[in-house]
């Protein structure tokens, strides 16, 4: 019989989880698609994309939030962040929503912890009332495109997002305002 797994738990990260983020966003992304590209274009981007001075600016803003998803030792194991969307659609509005990164590592999944963390983001985006909520997922992410649409998102259009020099075709998926 397998060991239960030890309890989880999701809490808002502050500023002074800055430098855990960035170890944990770049060994996600690494985890999940690093096999994908050559090293050095992996080791440029992830070093620009998740440097811990850039965590500190979207832990400190207030048209952001980041949850970290923590074992029982306290040690990050997934993360969603979420705020204003900044993918490249003309139909993208002001105060539209964009659940931006969405992560678990690989011992961790498959216990519900992602749709947690995306239901606290989604939550958070929607605080105010509903409205256009937007996510980019790579064009190869089957899973995530099936749980995506299962929440009521839609592929509206494609873009290449860049890794150092190779460019990922990524899917631009929306989800008008539930109840409005």
């Amino acid at each position: 019989m397998p060991e239960p797994r030890a309890p989880l738990a999701i809490r808002r990260a502050t500023v002074a989880d800055a430098a855990t983020l960035s170890r944990l966003a770049a060994r996600t992304f690494t985890e999940t698609f690093g096999h994908l590209y050559p090293a050095e274009d992996l080791r440029a981007f992830l070093d620009e994309a998740y440097a811990v001075d850039k965590q500190e600016v979207i832990l400190g803003h207030p048209d952001y939030a980041v949850w970290l998803l923590e074992d029982a030792d306290g040690e990050a194991v997934g993360h969603a962040a979420a705020g204003p969307c900044g993918l490249p659609h003309p139909d993208v509005q002001p105060g539209d929503g964009e659940l931006k990164r969405l992560y678990v590592l690989a011992g961790a999944q498959n216990g519900g912890w992602g749709g947690r963390l995306f239901d606290a983001a989604l939550q958070w985006l929607e605080r105010d009332g509903p409205r256009t909520l937007w996510i980019g997922v790579w064009s190869g992410n089957l899973g995530a495109q099936r749980f995506y649409a299962r929440h009521g998102f839609v592929h509206v259009g494609d873009y290449e997002f860049p890794v150092g020099r190779v460019r990922d075709h990524e899917f631009i998926l929306r989800r008008a305002p539930r109840g409005a």
